[in-house]
């Protein structure tokens, strides 16, 4: 079974990476690193505070990969990818709409 496992491996990976590689195979890494991305800024943003933080920027990489990586669901027919980042994609937003809701009511109560 692994001496199996271990012949069918290199061609699964082939063919996932090489037999079917397009723009889009491209388009879909390249939304992913976006997407990922966001936890190294998060992770770094924390170390320089010395305490857990959402930088604003995090919200806006999660959108540019979340809608990213939606059109590459749709591209591909991933109903699975289309569900998760169109509903996270939405939440991304609404996160946004508060910070920016919450920073004007500060600036409303400063004057």
């Amino acid at each position: 079974m692994l001496i199996q496992l271990a012949h069918d491996l290199p061609d699964y990976f082939y063919d996932v990476f090489v037999t079917r590689f397009d723009f889009w195979l491209v388009f879909g890494i390249l939304a992913q690193l976006i997407f990922g991305s966001r936890f190294i800024l998060q992770w770094i943003a924390s170390e320089r505070a010395g305490k857990s933080v959402m930088p604003l920027s995090f919200w806006f990489l999660s959108i540019a990969g979340g809608l990213m990586t939606l059109v590459y669901g749709f591209v591909r027919k991933e109903p699975v990818i289309i569900i998760g980042q169109g509903l996270s994609t939405g939440i991304y937003v609404r996160n946004l709409a508060l910070i920016f809701r919450e920073r004007q009511r500060k600036r409303g109560a400063a004057v």
